[in-house]
């Protein structure tokens, strides 16, 4: 149920590079936290010059043009554990998937209740479920 928002700059990545992104992205999960690869829900959004502003060293790396931001809605009920296989999952694939420095994937987690999902229907599917990965 995670839904990444990955926020990249324009011209960069090729629909191709792109589509490895989103696989990379997708894998992240699978591998950090086992969810089954169809809960795949992803945005890739490309912002020109003076729309994606990443600051090239605070904290001590070194952001280069291909710094991105990976925005992660997030089950609120996970523990600090999973939140750090995930963060590490995204950054080796996404690294391996793009050829990108690992100083340039900036990810955020949304902690967001289960209940605030709807998959469709009108409905939210998990209000009433015990989360199941």
């Amino acid at each position: 149920m995670p839904v990444f928002e990955a926020h990249v700059p324009a011209g960069r990545f090729s629909v191709e590079k792109k589509r490895a992104l989103a696989d990379a992205l997708n894998q992240s999960l699978v591998q950090g936290l086992g969810i089954p690869a169809g809960d795949r829900f992803i945005v890739i959004t490309e912002h020109g010059e003076g729309e994606l502003y990443l600051d090239p060293s605070f904290m001590e790396v070194e952001r280069t043009g291909d710094a991105m931001i990976i925005s992660v809605l997030f089950g609120a009920h996970r523990p600090l554990s999973d939140k750090q296989k995930v963060v590490s999952a995204i950054n080796r694939l996404v690294v391996d998937a793009l050829g990108v420095s690992p100083d340039d994937i900036f990810v955020a987690l949304v902690p967001v209740p289960n209940e605030n999902f709807s998959f469709g229907r009108g409905e939210l599917q998990l209000a009433n479920a015990a989360p199941q990965w």
